[in-house]
């Protein structure tokens, strides 16, 4: 009975320990907006990406890695104009094995969606990014994060 309660206690423990090292543990993300105008906001969702590691791009290139990936909460008093653009840096290399050329981003990139309020109102727009890093020697397993920008008012 013991040795079935270690062995449980150590196999909860390893799966923590693998569960905080995922992707998150090395991407600090900034979510906020700017109003353009009456109706018109930019929602800006930062990521400032740790050490030698690099996060990949939307559109990666190849098959493989986890590109960035935005989902956004449905809300009825918000329209979302277009795609979400990137702004920063891209590297574009090619890596063995990828099997191709890779798309990233290493230390900052900036992820912009142009949304508009139906309406003069207090609102928020919420969602989720899910994106994985790696260096040059691994990658962490993906990671999702959740998201609520407020604009409006």
């Amino acid at each position: 009975m013991k040795h079935l309660l270690l062995l449980t206690t150590s196999l909860l423990i390893g799966v923590c320990v693998f569960a905080q090292s995922g992707s998150a543990q090395k991407v600090k993300w900034n979510f906020s907006s700017k109003k353009l105008n009456d109706k018109t906001y930019e929602l800006r969702l930062s990521a400032i990406v740790d050490g030698n590691y690099h996060i990949y791009a939307q559109n990666v290139g190849v098959e493989g890695p986890v590109a960035t990936s935005f989902t956004f909460n449905k809300n009825p008093l918000v329209i979302l104009n277009g795609k979400v653009k990137e702004e920063g840096k891209i590297i574009k290399k090619h890596e063995e094995v990828w099997g191709g050329n890779v798309n990233f981003y290493e230390k900052k990139v900036e992820f912009v969606q142009l949304v508009q309020l139906k309406s003069k109102v207090k609102t928020n727009v919420g969602g989720t990014v899910e994106f994985m890093v790696c260096d040059d020697k691994q990658c962490l397993p993906p990671s999702e994060v959740n998201f609520k920008i407020d604009i409006g008012g």
